[in-house]
């Protein structure tokens, strides 16, 4: 008979897991039914809304489209891992999606979160192909849907803190809205 399940390490916002999972499983069941990490929400469950999104490795993830068992060994963030472990604080796009209501029903946000952690930590990766415009960054979330169409103070909080993030680096360009090396 075949073996129907697997073994599976993950280590999810920091914190290392040890699962006995049916092959069958999406990283997004296995957050939100085995560990009880709500953030990621099954929206479409076709990967094409984007509540699903987590980040694997520092990355925009799809979650309903993966399987667990083929994460084994992965670093996997969700929404609530955002602020780091160990800390009570807000991530800065927590704070500046607060800052600037950007967002309503609130059902997308754990998804725009991680999409717009993973589009900054791509910018500060590859700077120079980073386009942190305002239609930049409509673009690179344009994978995430809100349905109370919260995107113009979505743009702005992840603008705002691209913005920060740009004043604390020596190498920018002014006033473009792109990260150059």
């Amino acid at each position: 008979m075949r073996e129907t399940r697997s073994s599976v390490g993950l280590h999810v916002n920091g914190r290392r897991y040890e699962l006995d999972v049916d092959h069958r499983v999406t990283l997004l069941d296995l957050l939100r039914e085995h560990l009880g990490l709500t953030g990621a929400k099954k929206g479409c469950d076709h990967g094409q809304c984007g509540a699903c999104t987590v980040l694997i490795g520092g990355r925009r993830a799809n979650s309903c489209l993966l399987l667990a068992v083929a994460h084994d060994g992965t670093h996997v963030t969700t929404a609530e891992g955002l602020g780091g472990e160990g800390t009570d604080g807000l991530h800065a796009l927590q704070e500046a999606f607060i800052e600037r209501d950007a967002f309503q029903c609130g059902y997308c946000t754990p998804g725009q979160l991680c999409s717009a952690a993973g589009l900054l930590a791509e910018a500060a990766a590859d700077p120079g192909a980073a386009d942190l415009s305002r239609s930049g960054i409509a673009e690179a979330m344009s994978g995430n849907l809100c349905r109370c169409g919260a995107y113009p103070r979505i743009v702005d909080a992840v603008q705002d803190v691209a913005a920060a993030s740009q004043a604390d680096a020596p190498d920018q360009a002014p006033g473009d809205g792109r990260v150059v090396a």
